[in-house]
């Protein structure tokens, strides 16, 4: 969050400090210690996964429905907008009194987005409960980092970013078949309003286990710190600013130059005033770290948000096949960010990075290829597969390396941080791709038949922008 992260900065902070680590020589993280910490942790991310592949799955027939296909970039870029916010403020809440209250109000609103979006009686409200799901997966990621840092020593904490990626394994798999029956038979508003109900499980487990292990602030007879209002600031002008942006990316219109330039004149400022200084030009370490984080997680996630639609509306594959095509993804994350957990690769840390991003720049660029008629549908089944593999070893490195870069007492904002760089590049590429999408006709896939039995107009060039 800070524009420094020197520690001798008195602006790089204004944060309270973070418990130092629990040694874990007592197992590793389902030993006794850590078991049900480890549990409830990786049962939000399974949450999280299950909303998120779900979602890939719904989004064609939803956004048909709604007659609102053009907005269908920002559907997804919404929630990356306001999940900025929620990242600030929950790196500053859990440095300054613990993770267990940023975590419980995030999944809520998580949980009261979903309500929003399942019930939308038009495109704009489906937005509106996509951001407020935003929000609160906001909080939720940076506090877990914030656990991660607490509760588990240096020597547990790839196996933990390993078990987060293996939390995704059977949401990967049953979410798009699971989301693409209810879609078929009883209507996509189901897959939204059936989610908040396993929402339970993962607060009567963590919340309990938090509580005991990394809840409160490191010193309770220490002053309490203030929120920086002046990162609060920030925040929010990075959120209006990702959400003008959009909202000009969108609107195609000359009157839309306006709000486009007033977004960018908020965000440019906000992003140097919060991510680490010297982000942009790469320097060495943390900034590194950071900008290498963003580009691999937004350009990757920005091109799969157009999967499903691309296989349904110029393939004819119905909304469950376009979901499962995504679904190998999940095994192949998880064993890529396995390989980058092992003990024997730790020399080769950055070389796995390097193999990481090759394999994710091939997996963009492959799964176009199914917009010609005689390549296999499953083509982007097997691209994905193989690009997932390597944003295992980039995201579990970079979190790795992250926690190592950091002082204790900048934790939360250091992963705050990470999140922003996450968000913020989804969001840019999602404006940009989203824009280019719609002024090639994107908005008229699906609009002649049924999107669900594979109709409408062919436009093959406006996903291959993206």
């Amino acid at each position: 969050m800070s524009a420094s992260t020197d520690p001798s900065d008195p602006d790089s902070s204004g944060i309270a400090g973070t418990a130092p680590p629990t040694t874990g020589r007592r197992g590793g993280i389902l030993g006794p210690e850590h078991r049900l910490l480890s549990i409830g942790m990786i049962a939000v991310i399974f949450v999280i996964a299950f909303e998120a592949t779900a979602l890939g799955t719904a989004m064609p027939v939803a956004a048909h429905e709604l007659d609102g296909v053009g907005l269908y970039a920002f559907a997804f870029s919404a929630y990356f907008t306001t999940s900025l916010f929620g990242m600030v403020l929950g790196g500053q809440w859990s440095d300054r009194d613990g993770p267990l209250r940023p975590l419980a109000y995030g999944i809520a609103a998580f949980a009261c987005g979903l309500l929003v979006a399942g019930t939308a009686q038009s495109m704009w409200a489906f937005v509106t409960g996509r951001a407020v799901q935003g929000l609160g997966g906001g909080l939720v990621i940076v506090a877990l980092y914030v656990v991660v840092s607490r509760a588990y020593d240096e020597r547990l904490r790839p196996a933990i970013m390993a078990a987060f990626a293996a939390g995704w394994v059977v949401p990967s798999i049953v979410g798009p078949l699971a989301a693409g029956t209810v879609t078929e038979t009883i209507g996509w508003r189901w897959v939204f309003l059936g989610i908040p109900a396993l929402v339970v499980a993962p607060l009567a487990v963590a919340l309990p286990a938090i509580r005991r292990t990394a809840s409160g602030p490191v010193d309770p007879t220490a002053p309490r710190v203030a929120f920086d209002r002046r990162r609060i600031r920030l925040a929010l002008a990075i959120s209006l600013g990702a959400g003008l942006l959009q909202y000009a990316a969108q609107d195609l219109r000359w009157l839309s130059l306006a709000p486009g330039i007033a977004g960018a004149a908020l965000l440019v400022p906000a992003v140097l005033g919060l991510l680490p200084r010297g982000t942009y030009l790469a320097r060495r370490g943390l900034p590194s770290v950071v900008l290498l984080r963003g580009i691999a997680a937004g350009s990757f996630i920005a091109a799969e948000s157009f999967v499903p639609l691309m296989l349904v509306t110029q393939r004819g594959v119905s909304p469950t096949l376009a979901g499962l095509s995504l679904a190998l993804g999940g095994l192949t994350w998880a064993i890529g960010s396995w390989v980058q957990s092992q003990g024997r690769v730790e020399p080769y840390r950055e070389r796995l990075m390097v193999l990481g991003m090759v394999l994710v720049a091939v997996a963009i660029a492959a799964a176009p290829a199914v917009l010609i008629a005689w390549v296999p549908v499953w083509t982007p089944a097997l691209a994905w597969g193989v690009g997932c593999f390597g944003m295992g070893l980039v995201i579990g490195s970079t979190s790795v390396l992250l926690l190592e870069l950091s002082a204790p007492e900048e934790a939360g904002a250091n992963s705050a941080a990470l999140q922003i760089s996450d968000a913020l590049t989804n969001v840019v590429l999602l404006a940009g791709g989203g824009a280019a999408f719609a002024a090639l006709g994107g908005g008229a896939v699906g609009a002649a038949h049924d999107a669900a039995a594979g109709g409408g107009a062919s436009r093959p060039g406006a996903f291959v922008v993206v």
